[in-house]
């Protein structure tokens, strides 16, 4: 009986670490790194793999991304047997929560304002405002928005949460669906996007959405740490301009890296980071994937596969 095989296909990223370890954790199996024309493997870990790749894999039974949007997969063409698999976490919750937390944070006690007198010389004082009036919403409650959620409610804001069902987190507000979208930003005042992209939530950050934020009051704040193509970029701007947003931190584009000209480089009200907000974790991914390809081999279930209707 032949090894089990599994190829990884790393594209723009140096795949010699993850083939170390994957040896390391599955020493039954032939692990090597894709080239074109290579045997077709039982399972696959990529990156953004090009669609010869899948072509090549007639047998795939099981495709480990190792970031967490499955969203540039699910637009290829898979063999009809494969199952695509996230990551559940691998160390990405606790970063995302960190960033989050920051952002939030460094936006309710005015630390970029801070920053901007510090750097003309200026001694300041603002006047402290109440957490009560900073409710946040999530969108998305999957591994990493819930871990968000609880993380913002240890510092004492309101939370709400929104997504596509009903879910029960303590110290949670929970809305779900269309129906629950309207009242859940009216209910927001800072609004963080952790939804996974699919054709529904594509643009679903937009003037009439986030014009809709904090009752339509004017003063609400966009984090943004999902996808680019969440965003509608000219909008989100014409809401800066008005005043009707505070502002935004951005770490995911619908072009990366950011092009020079963008204006959200230049943007007095906008703060970028270059896709930096939760990175995967190597070890803790090999250890997870070893875990699940085992668990596929045996025929148990495994958590994280994806609903390629739902695209998550």
């Amino acid at each position: 009986m032949n090894p089990m095989r599994i190829t990884v296909c790393l594209t723009d990223l140096r795949p010699e670490s993850w083939i170390e370890g994957l040896r390391a954790a599955l020493p039954e199996a032939d692990v090597e790194v894709w080239s074109p024309g290579a045997a077709p493997a039982d399972h696959a870990v990529v990156w953004a793999p090009p669609q010869r790749f899948l072509d090549e894999q007639p047998h795939l039974r099981g495709l480990f991304n190792i970031g967490a949007g499955v969203d540039a997969l699910l637009r290829l063409k898979l063999p009809p047997q494969t199952r695509v698999v996230r990551l559940d976490d691998a160390g990405m919750s606790v970063q995302m929560a960190e960033y989050v937390c920051h952002a939030l944070i460094r936006h309710f006690r005015e630390f970029d304002g801070y920053e901007a007198e510090a750097r003309e010389g200026r001694w300041s004082y603002r006047k402290p405002r109440e957490r009560q009036d900073f409710p946040v919403g999530i969108m998305g409650l999957g591994v990493l928005g819930e871990r968000v959620a609880r993380a913002v409610a240890q510092f004492e804001f309101p939370v709400n949460g929104w997504s596509r069902s009903p879910k029960a987190i303590d110290g949670v507000r929970s809305f779900a669906g269309e129906g629950g979208l309207d009242a859940f930003l009216a209910a927001s005042r800072v609004l963080v996007c952790l939804l996974p992209l699919t054709p529904d939530t594509r643009g679903i950050l937009r003037r009439e959405t986030l014009g809709r934020l904090h009752g339509g009051r004017p003063g609400g704040y966009l984090i943004n740490v999902a996808r680019g193509a969440h965003l509608v970029d000219d909008d989100l701007i014409a809401l800066l301009d008005s005043g009707q947003l505070a502002g935004a931190m951005l770490d995911v584009f619908e072009v990366e890296p950011l092009p020079a000209g963008h204006p959200f480089w230049r943007h007095p009200k906008i703060t970028v980071t270059p896709h930096a907000s939760a990175r995967t974790l190597r070890d803790e991914s090999i250890a997870q994937i070893a875990g699940k390809i085992r668990a596929m081999e045996r025929g148990e279930p495994v958590a994280g596969v994806v609903d390629a209707q739902r695209g998550y």
